[in-house]
Parts: C-alpha cells; sequence; structure tokens
C-alpha cells in the first residue's frame, strides 16, 4: 500500500507503510516459543551493553538525517559473528510505532567477532514533504549472534536515551529516543 502524501519521503521516494510494529520481547532466538533463555543468554541480554539510541537528529551539517546506532556484548567466542540491523518507524496519528519502508532498513550488517562487544550504527537521510507536519521518528535495532549460519540467538531493541557513541554522534555525545524531522 503506497502511503498517503503527508509521509516522508526516503532518498526521494513515497513510503510504503508497513504493518504497526508490536512490542516484541528483548530476546528472540533460535529456540521455541516456550524455551527459555539459558544463564548465558540471559546476561547478555540483560548486560548494559545492549543498546539503541538515535546519535544523529537533523544537526546543521547534516539536515533531515537519522542515526542510528546500536550496541551488542560478545559472547566470548571469537568464531561467533555479531550482526545488527536497523530500521526506522514514526509515530502515527494514532500514537503507535509503524515501520517505514522503501529504504528504511539496513538488513543486517555484519559488526565482528563475538569475542568482544561490538557497536555499529546507519545514517537515513529522509526528504520531508513540504508544507507538511513533522514527524517523531525512532529506530528499531535487531541483533543476532550467529556461529556459522545458525543463529544462535537474537535480540530487538527499540533506541533509547542516554548512551555512548563510540563513533558517529552529530553532535559529539548524542543520544537520543526519538528524532522530529520534517
Amino acid at each position: 500500500m503506497v502511503a498517503p502524501k503527508s509521509l516522508l519521503a526516503v532518498a526521494g521516494v513515497a513510503v510504503a507503510m508497513a504493518a504497526t510494529a508490536l512490542a516484541l520481547p528483548a530476546w528472540a532466538g533460535a529456540r521455541s516459543k516456550s524455551a527459555k533463555p539459558s544463564a548465558a543468554e540471559r546476561a547478555l541480554l540483560g548486560s548494559h551493553e545492549l543498546w539503541a539510541t538515535i546519535d544523529v537528529c537533523s544537526p546543521a551539517d547534516q539536515p533531515d538525517t537519522i542515526g542510528v546506532r546500536g550496541s551488542m556484548p560478545g559472547d566470548g567466542q571469537a568464531r561467533d559473528r555479531m550482526y545488527m540491523s536497523f530500521r526506522l518507524q514514526y509515530m502515527n496519528k494514532s500514537k503507535r510505532w509503524v515501520n517505514l519502508a522503501a529504504g528504511a532498513s539496513s538488513g543486517y550488517v555484519a559488526v565482528g567477532s563475538g569475542a568482544s562487544p561490538r557497536q555499529g550504527g546507519t545514517s537515513f537521510e529522509l526528504k520531508p514533504v513540504a508544507g507538511q507536519p513533522a514527524f517523531t521518528l525512532r529506530g528499531i535495532v535487531n541483533f543476532q549472534w550467529r556461529h556459522g549460519k545458525t543463529i544462535v540467538m537474537s535480540a530487538t531493541q527499540p533506541t533509547t536515551a542516554a548512551h555512548k557513541s563510540l563513533a558517529g554522534a552529530d553532535p559529539a555525545g548524542f543520544s537520543a529516543a526519538t528524532c522530529v524531522i520534517g
């Protein structure tokens, strides 16, 4: 379904709406839904190193740009690989978070070995429709720990404030849960 013209355009293309995002549990690993996470998994998922934030929100040198950054703890396994996927959501008139489509998702990006914590991020340049109201946006980061092609654990986090990005924040030290563009 094509979005109304009052929505943002991504990279100059009209945005299509996706289904309303549902609240996801912090863990959603490759196990059955009835299985509980192990102690090691609970430690990773409860780690202060597992977070998502907005580290760029339309600064003067990057107008209409939103940066989403994530951090994930390593599982201590050098042979495991960690991945993140970044996407944007906007708050609709019903005060629900809705996925932006058409270029508002990065797909999974490798961020390194599971031996130690890693951060990664991406920026999205948005093209607001002239004369339309501003939109409140947030990021969603999906995290995966993989052993070969097997996903051993995954998690999903919405953006929150008060995190320290190791790179990319504009201005330096910026961290927010949401961003208003338009």
